[in-house]
């Protein structure tokens, strides 16, 4: 399954958004047009059903307030429909979508103002209901957080739960201790990454590394095996052995390897691990731009292997990540900010763009240049 469609409304930099999406995404924008606040829309359809919706709201997000569109005016809801398919296909009589409006009361508590769930044309859920009318404390918790209300589309209910979001920072695998992290569910910073992998059952940690393994082999000079272990205090720990002058080689462990090694490690391990829609935040960070090139091709590959094709989408602004020929101007999003907001374009949909890709270019060269910012040469002119 995946998220085939989203709409927003007052969604933090997004006043208005409708877009459709693809098995595998790329969203492209300037900084502060709302690459990060774009994946978050994912990561709250999962929280609502992790955490709940007033944590999701209030604890994980600082409330209503933080996430209303600093644009929305006359109609201030915050809403987020998601449709979600089956396959790559949009089937209109199997789809199921989801909608939530919500906003704050006049002691700031987030309440529900509709919500809504279609199976196909058939409404399966509406809110406010009757029950909800007699009791307005029943609008604090949406439907699909409950398994009492949930029954009829639990479908959709567990389809959020397996989003997950990446944005490993090696510094934080490294010394976990030295952070304080708020987790919701696995830390996405890596805080518990070595717990994640030394929990997974023996037999698929010894399989997935085995793969991350012959992948480093053409990135990183002298790697020969790549393995886990726990220290004498039952702390786990990546091990891996380079080819040194010693007879048994070289050995270091998480904390001596280099940066772009864990980004790489934890890039490869994420996109192995869980069959839901995974999140990438800027996975190019410390890579050298001959790995970031053959980033899409991977997950490309790994998808195939996958039954039903695991959608992930990614945000980037790396030109040599997007100037595979591979990726599709269907595959990309261009986040285009204004004063009335951020406007979100399928690169394709744009003509000049569409032309410059049909002539051969890559969506490096024909789309990445108009999320350049305005001026950008001013710069230059700091001292």
């Amino acid at each position: 399954m995946r998220i085939s469609r989203i709409k927003l409304e007052n969604w933090k930099n997004f006043k208005h958004a409708d877009v459709e999406l693809t098995t595998r995404t790329f969203v492209a924008g300037p900084n502060a047009s709302g690459k990060s606040n774009f994946l978050d829309v994912f990561r709250f359809l999962r929280d609502i059903v992790a955490d709940g919706f007033q944590k999701a709201v209030d604890e994980n997000r600082g409330g209503v307030s933080k996430i209303r569109c600093l644009s929305a005016r006359r109609y201030p809801d915050i809403m987020i429909e998601a449709r979600i398919s089956r396959q790559e296909l949009i089937n209109e009589n199997e789809d199921w979508r989801y909608r939530i409006s919500f906003k704050q009361d006049n002691q700031a508590v987030p309440f529900i103002v509709s919500e809504k769930v279609w199976h196909g044309n058939a409404l399966v859920l509406s809110r406010p209901d009757q029950n909800d009318k007699n009791d307005k404390d029943l609008l604090r918790q949406t439907a699909l957080e409950q398994l009492a209300a949930n029954r009829e589309f639990r479908e959709v209910a567990e389809f959020f739960r397996t989003i997950s979001y990446r944005h490993l920072v090696p510094q934080i695998i490294k010394n976990p201790q030295m952070y304080q992290i708020t987790k919701v569910g696995h830390d996405p910073f890596g805080s518990d990454f070595l717990e994640q992998l030394a929990t997974t059952t023996e037999k698929t940690r010894i399989a997935r590394l085995k793969k991350i393994e012959t992948a480093l082999k053409t990135a990183v000079p002298q790697l020969n095996d790549l393995e886990m272990e726990k220290d004498q205090r039952g702390i786990p720990h990546l091990v891996g052995r380079y080819t040194h002058w010693r007879p048994g080689g070289a050995i270091q462990r998480e904390e001596q390897f280099s940066d772009g090694t864990l980004r790489l490690v934890g890039l490869l391990w994420s996109l192995l691990d869980g069959d839901g829609p995974l999140l990438l935040e800027e996975p190019e960070l410390s890579l050298h731009p001959a790995v970031i090139k053959r980033l899409a091709p991977i997950i490309h590959k790994l998808q195939k292997k996958k039954s039903g094709a695991r959608q992930v989408i990614v945000s980037t602004h790396s030109p040599e990540l997007l100037s595979n020929p591979g990726i599709g101007g269907e595959e990309t999003l261009l986040l285009i900010p204004g004063t009335e907001g951020t406007e979100i374009k399928i690169a394709s949909s744009i003509n000049e763009v569409r032309v410059l890709l049909e002539a051969g270019m890559t969506v490096a060269e024909a789309a990445l240049p108009l999320t350049e910012p305005e001026n950008i040469l001013q710069l230059e002119l700091f001292s």
